[in-house]
């Protein structure tokens, strides 16, 4: 078994060596919007997946993808020609997912900002419900010093003070 590290500087090799294949080996044209993303080799060095992305339309995938099947064993021959391993990993491609997922993310991304514009509009113009502060404070702007004047206490009332009232 051969290390990780290996297999990801072969893959990168793999790589290179097919998107230059294309360009240069397959005279096939439904292969020249191909982008080669990514290659990955197992850890035995056996097996090499693909990934490619293809400008166009559906049509476009799928003519791409007949083409890169077609031309599988011309790119094999071309990597075992390039690369210095003992055996020539098998070729799979892959259409690469990213870029469509990319621009999912983005589409959410703009109308979760379409949407906290909207928001942030209504919020705008919106008047509170109750109290504009409807949390007690005590603040000396809200003690009401008329409470306790000593001129509104009435002391000419001479109750006796019983302080054993409450017993």
């Amino acid at each position: 078994m051969a290390d990780p590290a290996r297999a990801a500087k072969l893959a990168q090799r793999i790589k290179v060596v097919v998107a230059e294949a294309l360009g240069r080996r397959v005279k096939d044209p439904r292969v020249e919007s191909i982008t080669v993303t990514d290659a990955r080799v197992t850890n035995d060095l056996q097996h090499a997946t693909i990934y490619y992305t293809v400008f166009g339309d559906e049509v476009a995938h799928t003519d791409a993808a007949k083409a890169l099947e077609k031309a599988k064993g011309v790119l094999r021959q071309e990597v075992g020609r390039n690369i210095t391993v003992r055996l020539t990993p098998t070729l799979e491609f892959v259409a690469d997912q990213i870029p469509v997922n990319a621009s999912n993310l983005e589409e959410l991304l703009r109308e979760a900002k379409r949407r906290d514009a909207e928001v942030a509009a209504l919020a705008a113009g919106a008047k509170p419900a109750g109290e504009a502060d409807p949390y007690k404070s005590d603040s000396p702007a809200d003690i009401d010093e008329d409470d306790f004047d000593e001129e509104d206490i009435d002391l000419s009332v001479d109750d006796e003070l019983d302080e054993d009232a409450n017993r």
